[in-house]
């Protein structure tokens, strides 16, 4: 009885308030869902991929230990990295309107479609860990939106059925560092050396973990290059790269 109740309540809050497009705000079928024009748009990535970025790979199937050509210049430290979407199209629109729009119902989307891209890590039972921002820019800003999406991962049905961790202070942003916006590659990197720390008090926490790094967008991989760098030198490993959009490789 109760059951059909509440069925009938969410059918008439349906007609009342029906779900729109994280997008462009068009009338969609299911919460949290994309339109068919912003959904070609959408650049989901689901075929071979980079096993240090999660970038497509052009050509054959690829082994589960294949690089794209960026990460056979520069490897990355971590031990696996994949992507949900490209950060072009659509994606872009996703990840700026989370950045910057407070748009909370897309880091709910976006922490759904990232963790199906993590499922062979969870057997190890890592910690969940973003990218932190500077407290100046959080101040800015009000919100982290990597912990946002660290913390929509650990409540999608795959993590909380492995009791999965988040721990959103695990790293700290040791000095303040201008925006990366506009520099290149090399910039990115000198930008953020030795610019992230793992807190005290978490470090004997850290220490022998498995871990999953969350952040919005991978671009250079500058930032997570130096959380990784951070996190294994108390001790935390494998380490894994997790993001919501890989940026164009160029630059």
């Amino acid at each position: 009885m109760i059951g059909s109740q509440l069925q009938i309540l969410d059918r008439a809050m349906k007609l009342a308030f029906p779900p729109d497009c994280l997008t462009c705000g068009a009338r969609v079928d299911v919460p949290y869902g994309l339109c068919g024009a912003c959904w070609a748009e959408a650049h989901f990535i689901t075929n071979a991929v980079c096993n240090g970025c999660g970038d497509e790979l052009v050509g054959e199937e690829a082994a589960p230990s294949d690089l794209c050509d960026a990460c056979l210049k520069r490897p990355p430290p971590w031990d696996a990295g994949r992507a949900a979407l490209r950060y072009a199209g659509t994606g872009r629109r996703l990840v700026l309107a989370l950045k910057h729009g407070d748009r909370g119902d897309i880091g709910h989307a976006a922490s759904t479609w990232m963790a199906d891209r993590a499922d062979a890590w969870l057997v190890h039972d890592p910690l969940v860990i973003p990218i932190p921002l500077n407290p100046l820019r959080l101040l800015k800003r009000r919100f982290n939106q990597s912990a946002l999406l660290a913390h929509g991962l650990c409540k999608t049905p795959k993590f909380r059925a492995q009791k999965i961790t988040c721990l959103p202070d695990a790293l700290y942003r040791n000095r303040r560092t201008p925006s990366q916006d506009g520099l290149d590659a090399e910039a990115r990197f000198a930008n953020l050396d030795a610019a992230i720390a793992v807190t005290p008090r978490h470090r004997a926490r850290v220490r022998g973990r498995a871990v999953i790094l969350v952040d919005d967008v991978l671009t250079s991989g500058a930032t997570i290059w130096a959380a990784t760098d951070a996190l294994r030198s108390e001790g935390a490993g494998p380490i894994y790269a997790l993001v919501m959009a890989r940026a164009s490789q160029a630059g």
